[in-house]
């Protein structure tokens, strides 16, 4: 039963308040029995400020034009008490004012002082959807002051795209305006207290004297303040303040860093963080070396109503610049070293975005010498710079894309001069249905190339180490630039052509897909493809002139034209087993018959060196990888797919397929200048065979394997083999294991077989606790290894891109890689140890082992905190003089 009474006519004069009294209580009982819920409705106030004590006061209040807040009550009694001029809800009390709600046993209002008091599992729920629980609470009548005894607040925020809840208590605290919360000896924890054990310490907390949170500046200050873990006081501040867990965003220092080594000493970094806007930013973060100076760096970020940009700006005037090498193996004895970063991203319309990402550097070496870290700089075995700008469209059937690129080499064996300026390379696509009564699609395609190099870059066939610069430092000799030592074909590739080489290709293509009534699938097509180049070699500098002794080159403009014309079919066959699953067998056969490839070997061949013939490219109407060369010929491709597929979710997919040169030239047995078709398995009349096998027995677990094989005696010449399980929740185990063996490719410069293993894993111990690990197993170094003995060491000293000339590491089972970790995570806490050990080839020829121990400690919504500390087992180092 609901009664509703207004609050002007429940504060009447005391010979009313029988009649009252009697009502409540009548009303109260058919509450208990019907539905425990009283609801008050505020009558109009007098005034638009008024409180609720001014309308619960004896006389009421006058009306206005202004609603008021209702205070909604759900009790399972209601009493007044006209004598000591209180209201009482007793019993499961829930009182709603606005957006606040306090929950309790009981609550009384003192409507002499406009107090309300709330006793036993006192709960209130503010409008930011914290929650404070006490087992007393003194408050004001709009719930927003007064004092609470036995604090717990909850709040639930998101940060990072996680949901936290951060947690106070005190044994008493004060709520001032529901703006300012002070806790008297407080605690704040991230942390979700023990199920079995409430009363147990978190993993982590705040102790302080006293615990302020400011609602309107959203910051939490913290008094005479003790951070313990597990218990136990680990550190002790004065004083300090942290943001409210719900910003994103605040000035103040960060989490700093620390540096240890040879050349530049012990350091720390102190980054400072200035959100001048919402909408901008600057991170300024000096770092204080003792060996070189201060590191300044500074980054400016900025978001605007279409995109986003930032620059970063990193600078040094060295004090030591002798601790490290002189040119051309180190940045010599430079005083200022810097480097510019930016990048950009801003979309233009619903269709159209364009931005950049830019690294620019005063010499190769800094970023990897000051440990300066950018998405952008791969960091394999070849360290690089890539800086490019772009302008991309996207429609509902098209796309539109260009670009310019610069490289930069960071490792002392790059040589600028051989690395390609590619402004623009532009793409179009573009898809239509096909003009009546052709039907199917029709497709256009674009490429523009635009590429400029100084200086060719070659590699010899075998490798017989031969450079272009010999350098010394401490006592050894660096030889640099790999090149050839004789200039003929079948001994040296070009990698890179130096000169202006400018392409324009165009192909518009044709395809429908039939199934007849016997399901039967039948594709007919057509395309045709046209390019023009404009080619201007460089022959005047450095080792340029050699490349007239390889071969003659077209010069100025010269232009191709491929058409052709094909057919693909494919008769699936399936046949349902019930239990067994659903079994498919699909023979396909493909013919494309186009006249022979032109120009082969006369022009530059710059984004079509990657072929690799597999299951993935065998019905591709253009087995090449990029637009400089163009598959010629007649060809026919012929496999079969077999699949099974069962109400389980156990699955097989397999595949086997095989290539036919039937007429004209065929364009992988004539290499270009980089020798592209020679050893793919193509270029014999008929090719090696490929296959693919894929097992998954449930989703969690998957095996896939793909092979190519010589089609006269089965060897096996490229084999890839992985298995993924995620053995969970069985199991607490994810796991992966590739095998990778490939045959030698020596027309290609591959001289030894390439063949190796990599293992991850990742157990959890615990919910909490858990370890990982990965291995890089390199089964083929030690043929190299070998290689270098049988032809003396004497006469390969130190080797820039190789092997070191090491009799230890001759063994058949070579580690390349490690990563071993173990770490603790909850909702509060992460914490993990690392160790990295993975080879880096350096100026010395070395492969450098590089390892290195990483600590992170992440208390959530407090901070975070990293400890790297790298070690070294060799005495050089890309570009610094000693390390230890």
């Amino acid at each position: 039963m609901t009664v509703l009474l207004s609050k002007a006519a429940a504060a009447t004069g005391a010979g009313m308040g029988r009649v009252v009294r009697t009502a409540v209580r009548w009303a109260a009982a058919c509450v208990l029995t019907v539905l425990p819920a009283l609801v008050l409705t505020a009558a109009p106030p007098a005034r638009a400020q008024g409180t609720l004590s001014d309308r619960l006061k004896p006389g009421g209040t006058k009306p206005s034009d202004k609603p008021a807040e209702r205070l909604l009550v759900e009790a399972a009694e209601l009493v007044y008490d006209n004598d000591r001029n209180t209201v009482s809800a007793v019993g499961n009390a829930e009182l709603h004012y606005g957006p606040r709600t306090l929950l309790a046993d009981k609550v009384l209002y003192d409507r002499n002082t406009g107090r309300v008091f709330a006793e036993g599992n006192v709960r209130l729920t503010d409008e930011t959807g914290a929650v404070v629980t006490g087992d007393r609470m003194e408050l004001t009548d709009d719930f927003r002051s007064g004092f609470i005894d036995s604090l717990r607040v909850q709040q639930t925020v998101e940060q990072r795209g996680r949901v936290a809840r951060v947690r106070f208590s005190a044994p008493r605290a004060e709520r001032i305006e529901g703006e300012t919360t002070t806790f008297e000896n407080g605690t704040y924890t991230a942390c979700e207290p023990c199920k079995t054990d409430p009363e147990r310490p978190p993993l982590w907390q705040v102790k302080s004297a006293r615990i302020i949170h400011n609602n309107s500046q959203r910051r939490i200050y913290y008094e005479d303040s003790t951070l313990e873990i597990g218990g136990v006081p680990v550190a002790y501040l004065p004083y300090f303040y942290t943001p409210d867990p719900t910003v994103r965003r605040e000035t103040g220092f960060l989490a700093p860093h620390f540096v240890s080594s040879n050349a530049l000493g012990y350091g720390i970094g102190t980054p400072f963080f200035w959100n001048i806007a919402p909408d901008y930013d600057l991170t300024v973060e000096p770092t204080f070396l003792s060996r070189q100076g201060v590191l300044g760096q500074a980054e400016w970020r900025q978001r605007l109503a279409n995109g986003f940009y930032n620059i970063r700006l990193s600078g040094i005037f060295q004090t030591t610049p002798s601790a490290f090498l002189p040119g051309p193996l180190g940045p010599g004895n430079r005083d200022f070293r810097g480097s510019v970063e930016s990048s950009g991203h801003f979309y233009l319309s619903e269709r159209w975005r364009a931005g950049w990402d830019v690294v620019g550097v005063t010499d190769k070496w800094f970023l990897d010498n000051y440990r300066i870290r950018n998405q952008t700089i791969s960091t394999d075995y070849f360290r690089e710079a890539i800086s490019t700008a772009f302008l991309i469209g996207q429609g509902d059937r098209s796309w539109f894309e260009a670009r310019a690129y610069y490289f930069k080499g960071l490792s002392t064996y790059d040589w600028q001069k051989q690395q390609p300026i590619v402004a623009p390379v532009i793409d179009y696509d573009k898809r239509i249905n096909g003009p009546a009564p052709l039907g199917g699609e029709v497709r256009f395609q674009m490429n523009f190339q635009n590429l400029t190099r100084e200086a060719t870059q070659y590699q010899e066939i075998p490798r017989t180490r031969s450079y272009l610069v010999s350098s010394s430092a401490n006592g050894f000799t660096f030889p640099l630039y790999p090149t050839c030592t004789v200039f003929e074909r079948g001994q040296c590739l070009v990698r890179g052509l130096a000169g202006l080489d400018t392409r324009l290709s165009a192909q518009v293509s044709w395809r429908r897909t039939f199934t007849d009534e016997f399901g039967q699938v039948w594709q007919p097509f057509a395309y045709l493809r046209t390019d023009v180049f404009y080619v201007d070699p460089n022959t005047r500098s450095y080792q340029n002139r050699e490349i007239t002794n390889l071969f003659s080159p077209d010069v100025d403009f010269t232009g191709r034209v491929m058409p052709a014309v094909g057919l693909e079919y494919r008769y699936p066959f399936v046949a349902d087993f019930g239990a067994l699953g659903v079994h498919t067998v699909s023979p396909v056969a493909q013919v494309i018959a186009r006249p022979s490839e032109t120009h082969i070997g006369r022009l530059p061949n710059e984004d079509a060196q990657s072929l690799v013939f597999d299951d993935t490219n065998l019905f591709q109407w253009d087995k090449f990888s990029g637009y400089d060369r163009v598959e010629g010929g007649v060809r026919a491709n012929l496999g079969a797919e077999y699949a099974i597929t069962t109400r389980t979710g156990f699955h097989v997919n397999a595949m086997v397929g095989e290539s036919f040169a039937l007429a004209g030239v065929n364009s992988f047995r004539r290499g270009d200048i980089a020798n592209v078709g020679r050893d793919s398995g193509l270029e014999t009349q008929r090719s090696d065979f490929v296959s693919r096998l894929q097992v998954s027995p449930n989703q969690n677990i998957s095996f896939i394997t793909r092979a190519r094989f010589d089609q006269k005696t089965f060897a096996l010449d490229r084999f890839e083999a992985g298995v993924f399980a995620k053995l969970s929740p069985f199991v607490p185990l994810d796991t992966s294991v590739i095998y990778a063996r490939y045959a030698a490719r020596p027309e290609l410069g591959q001289s030894f077989r390439r063949e190796g293993v990599q293992a991850s894993a990742t157990y959890s111990i615990t919910p909490n606790w858990f370890v990982s690990g990965s291995l890089l197993l390199d089964l083929s170094r030690y043929l190299e290894v070998r290689d270098l003995y049988a032809n003396g060491a004497e006469a390969y000293l130190l080797n820039p891109v190789g092997l070191p000339p090491d009799r230890g590491t001759r063994d058949k089972l070579y580690v390349a890689g490690t990563n071993l970790g173990f770490g603790y995570r909850d909702e509060c806490t992460t914490v993990s140890l690392n160790y990295i050990s993975s080879p880096r080839e350096t100026a010395s020829g070395l492969r450098e082992r590089n390892q290195t121990f990483l600590l992170r400690l992440e208390l959530r919504t407090l901070g975070e905190a990293n400890f790297r500390q790298n070690l070294s087992t060799t005495t050089t180092a890309d570009g610094i003089a000693t390390v230890r």
